[in-house]
């Protein structure tokens, strides 16, 4: 048997994401498509070495991988490629997947439109409607060609729709088959992922290379690449196979620190650098910085903003929202940092909605180095997420108490009672009285009016157990709006209250964003930065609740859950 190649994990992931999805277009396929989409996942979440799972025989132990889907895995880690993937891709467009999730189409029809019309690519498809070709394929007419221009249109003009775990998912994958090229140094994340923003358009990646223009040439003829929009010496954009945009910018080791800076930055913060270094004779751009024609040696990020009379921002903070003042300061920017939050608060189990049991929940916490795990359920009115009645809630606390024994970090009993409609809590008062933990959330009732719902949030905050305000706006990112609220009131009510609110790292909430984030933190109200956890990989949420925080601003005194279990049970009781 030969051996475990330099495959990266990362691109395994990719490529079996890809068979999964072509099997999809594929009709007839969904059993086995969903197979390899769960092994996908299954296989990127253990941390186990991808040669220690080959070589010792285990990948079969991992839940939903199969002997098929193994050998899969097996044939792309030794040979970094597929035959069932290439059988899969033979004879497509090289843009299927983008052309298919964007228009609509079906496979049939995406063979017809490559054989007939020679459309292969997005821009391909777009072209051939506007010129009123594709009513010419067989089976395409006017009618449709029109539903097709607009839904090409509808997608082109949306906004940012890449989600913050999705996106840094994604540029994890793209990093690494990058980085196996024999002309790459390093490659680092940049753009808004880079600031953790909740929601990007694409993903932008700097690469530092020997040759910036050969490692180009490299990266835009990758297998997921579908088609390239622009290609110059030192920088592309390309659109993968399922239709996500990237950006990439090549450099040399000496332009790094300024090619990071140009390509991190949001367009305000980057002017105000170049405003800066205009004022001291400099000019700044992405291939380094010079005073006249000579170049400015740097070392490092650190290096460029001293020469701007700055103290180094951080990736997140770089917006323009106040960092340039408090960096002219020589402020130091001391931010939380994920290694700082010591207990996971907002966990489900298997009690409501959750994956697993609290022993298995609290066993993943422990083996993350948390000191303690907050259990944290939902109340009755959560019916459809199978909430807890007073006699199964006390039944949970019986468990807890046997999990306790055969532990060593602090499992803390909780809640997530539902704010009703009334603004009451979904609790008696003795029972929210014998909670360690109480995060009070809204999750129906969700089209009341600015005046009701603020006035529901208000009576539920007035309430002396009211501790923990979870996922405050309610919102859902791409699919469902910020509750309607007078957010300064409510925000004047919660300091008052001495309640605490969440950033809920949950990828699809991303909730509380950092404008109110700050705008809470100057009325001194502590935050939780939450996972809202209903599997042990959600526990992973805290990295995303950390961005969010980073870019309000906050340091780990700012947050309770930096703090030991008796410390945080202390601010929250």
């Amino acid at each position: 048997m030969s051996a475990v190649g330099p495959v990266d994990r990362s691109v395994i992931v990719a490529r079996l994401r890809e068979i999964a999805s072509l099997l999809e277009l594929h009709r007839g396929n969904k059993f086995k498509a969903r197979a390899f989409a769960r092994g996908a996942r299954a296989f990127e979440a253990t941390r186990e070495p991808v040669a220690d799972l080959i070589e010792g025989g285990r990948l079969l132990e991992l839940p939903g991988i199969g002997v098929a889907l193994a050998r899969q895995i097996e044939e792309l880690a030794r040979t970094g490629q597929s035959e069932l993937l290439e059988s899969l891709r033979s004879g497509l467009p090289s843009g299927v997947l983008e052309l298919s999730q964007v228009a609509g189409i079906g496979l049939h029809a995406l063979r017809t439109l490559q054989e007939e019309l020679g459309i292969a690519t997005l821009d391909d498809l777009r072209k051939a409607a506007e010129e009123g070709r594709l009513r010419e394929a067989n089976g395409f007419g006017e009618k449709k060609e029109k539903k097709i221009l607009e839904a090409i249109k509808k997608y082109e003009t949306r906004g940012p729709t890449l989600l913050l775990a999705e996106g840094l998912r994604l540029a994890d994958e793209l990093r690494g088959e990058m980085a196996s090229m024999d002309e790459t140094i390093s490659v680092h994340l940049a753009g808004s992922l880079r600031r953790s923003a909740e929601l990007s358009s694409d993903v932008d990646l700097v690469v530092e290379a020997t040759q910036p223009a050969a490692a180009l040439a490299r990266i835009v003829s990758m297998p997921r690449v579908a088609s390239v929009e622009t290609r110059g010496d030192t920088e592309c954009r390309v659109r993968l196979a399922d239709g996500t945009r990237v950006d990439v910018l090549a450099c040399t080791t000496n332009e790094l620190p300024t090619s990071l800076t140009h390509a991190i930055a949001a367009p305000a913060h980057l002017a105000r650098l170049q405003q800066r270094a205009g004022e001291r004779g400099l000019r700044f751009e992405a291939r380094g910085l010079f005073r006249e024609d000579e170049r400015v040696p740097l070392r490092d990020e650190a290096d460029l903003y001293a020469q701007l009379g700055l103290t180094l921002v951080p990736a997140e903070m770089r917006e323009d929202i106040g960092e340039i003042e408090l960096a002219a300061r020589g402020d130091a920017f001391d931010l939380v940092a994920e290694d700082g939050v010591r207990g996971f608060v907002h966990c489900h189990s298997t009690w409501s909605d959750g994956k697993h049991t609290i022993e298995e929940m609290a066993r993943a916490a422990e083996a993350r180095g948390a000191s303690f795990i907050t259990i944290t359920d939902h109340s009755g009115a959560a019916h459809y997420a199978k909430g807890l009645d007073l006699e199964r809630l006390k039944r949970q606390w019986d468990e807890i108490e046997e999990v306790q024994e055969r532990v060593s970090i602090k499992v803390l009993r909780g809640t997530e009672a539902d704010i009703l409609a009334d603004g009451a809590l979904d609790w008696p008062d003795e029972i929210l009285e014998r909670l360690d933990v109480v995060i009070a959330s809204i999750h129906n009732r969700f089209h009341q009016d600015e005046a009701k719902m603020t006035e529901r949030v208000l009576r539920a905050m007035r309430h002396p157990i009211f501790k923990i305000w979870g996922h405050p706006t309610g919102r859902l990112l791409t699919s469902r709006p910020p509750i309607p609220l007078r957010m300064e009131e409510v925000l004047d009510a919660l300091a008052e209250s001495r309640g605490a609110i969440e950033i809920n790292g949950n990828s699809h909430r991303l909730d509380l964003e950092p404008r109110w984030v700050r705008a809470a933190h100057e009325r001194g109200i502590p935050a939780v930065l939450s996972v809202d956890a209903h599997s042990i990989r959600e526990l992973d949420n805290v990295r995303y609740a950390v961005g969010l925080a980073r870019r309000a601003g906050l340091h780990r005194e700012d947050v309770l859950n930096t703090r030991p279990a008796a410390s945080f049970l202390e601010s929250v009781t």
